[in-house]
């Protein structure tokens, strides 16, 4: 074991008694003191705030790297801590001021059984706030409770503030002098949030083989054209001419000049941004308004000017049926994808005909990108879609020499695993 994965650099000498003693336990795979300890969700998740050392990093931790030293009596009991700890509420994506969430030190140290346990607790907390996600909060007594505090102010109108008043604003003067140091993530977990409306709002560049946003957001870049080479492979597997193809998300326009290099019968385009669209109607994108008339008939090649919620409705409205679709667009979370194949690919998509979509869910962490894997195949079956997952090798270190240049000026690697999944997606039966 390295000394930065030691219990005494993991577990500072600032760090309080009650989550010393819980990581302490847990590093010791202590299963009947682990459970003394833990009486509700938060001691679980409690962590150094110098380390970020959580009771779920300590017990995988503490295990080292695989030795002859090992008995299977260890890891069963590491599996034992490791699973007590996730019942109890601990976090699977919490991470250290390493930047590493348990998973990845799982990942990291070779404990493969450790690292699944993970994953699997990924998936049923991501599946769990799926669901949660289409409720509504439950409604309280927050109205009695506003219409009371609001006596309570009128009757110290007269200057003199409620008693009850000046003890709770005193109780929590005292609270917050005495909180103890909290851990802060490292600062690269902290990054503002793109969201699809500040992407849209937003200045983008075509510059090098990139397009970047005015934050230095990598939209697309050149080095996903062998990924869109292999979709389109998937997509339309004899490269027949005279397929119907729906693309969402035109970028660079790298997947859509493979797809017109196939000959369709339609080729349909949905895209939102001005700047992007602006971009399409010049001669250097290929595809405007020349490229719409050499459609085999009117409408048949057509750039769709605006949101996919709504063109898509239109699109259903209109009876237009596809036998390939291809999903990616930017600035949108995993709810939107699922939005999109669970409410509108079963009428847009033809009965024999093959969605795909580009699969960068988690893609810069291998735990994540592993626990959107499983979520996205559960709920592409809940939506009646079979996927088949092809593993393309990325090879890193051959990108980071060739494209050395291609990330100057973007922000964050969007990208950092070797491998990618590219989904394959047709109707179940």
């Amino acid at each position: 074991m390295s000394d930065n994965d030691s219990i005494s650099v993991r577990i500072s000498d600032d760090c309080p008694p009650e989550i010393q003693r819980m990581l302490t336990a847990a590093w010791a795979h202590d299963v009947d003191t682990v459970k003394k300890l833990i009486d509700t969700p938060e001691v679980a998740r409690g962590q150094d705030p110098k380390t970020g050392e959580s009771p779920l990093h300590a017990a995988i931790r503490s295990c080292g790297a695989p030795s002859e030293d090992d008995t299977p009596e260890d890891l069963e009991k590491a599996k034992a801590t490791v699973s007590e700890l996730l019942m109890w509420g601990a976090i699977w994506n919490d991470v250290d001021n390493n930047n590493e969430t348990p998973g990845c030190v799982a990942a990291r140290l070779n404990r493969p059984e450790l690292y699944e346990l993970c994953v699997s607790a990924g998936v049923r907390a991501e599946m769990l706030f799926g669901l949660m996600d289409g409720y509504e909060a439950l409604d309280s007594d927050d109205e009695d409770d506003e219409e009371m505090a609001e006596g309570e102010e009128a009757q110290a109108e007269d200057g003199e503030e409620a008693p009850e008043l000046v003890a709770a604003e005193e109780a929590t003067q005292t609270a917050e002098e005495e909180t103890p140091a909290v851990f802060q993530p490292p600062a690269v977990n902290l990054e503002e949030q793109v969201t699809s409306d500040k992407y849209l709002r937003s200045t983008v560049a075509y510059s090098d083989g990139k397009l970047v946003d005015d934050a230095g957001n990598g939209v697309m870049m050149a080095w996903e054209t062998d990924i869109m080479r292999r979709s389109v492979d998937a997509l339309l597997p004899n490269k027949e001419p005279g397929k119907r193809i729906l693309n969402i998300g035109f970028g660079m326009g790298i997947i859509d000049g493979m797809f017109a290099e196939t000959k369709p019968a339609v080729h349909h385009i949905i895209e939102a941004h001005p700047e992007v669209l602006e971009y399409i109607s010049t001669p250097e994108s290929k595809f405007d308004s020349t490229w719409e008339e050499s459609g085999p008939a009117p409408g048949a090649y057509r750039v769709w000017e605006g949101k996919w919620q709504q063109i898509g409705l239109q699109l259903l409205e209109e009876g237009h049926v596809y036998d390939a679709i291809y999903f990616d667009t930017f600035g949108e979370d995993y709810g939107q994808l699922r939005m999109f194949f669970t409410e509108y690919i079963p009428g847009l998509l033809d009965s024999n005909g093959i969605f795909g979509f580009f699969n960068g869910l988690g893609a810069d962490r291998q735990i994540c990108y592993d626990v959107y894997t499983k979520v996205a195949e559960m709920h592409l079956a809940d939506a009646g879609l079979d996927v088949e997952w092809k593993e393309i090798p990325v090879d890193m270190k051959e990108l980071a020499e060739a494209d050395k240049d291609g990330w100057e000026g973007v922000k964050r690697r969007y990208w950092t695993l070797d491998t990618y999944r590219l989904p394959v997606c047709t109707f179940l039966g």
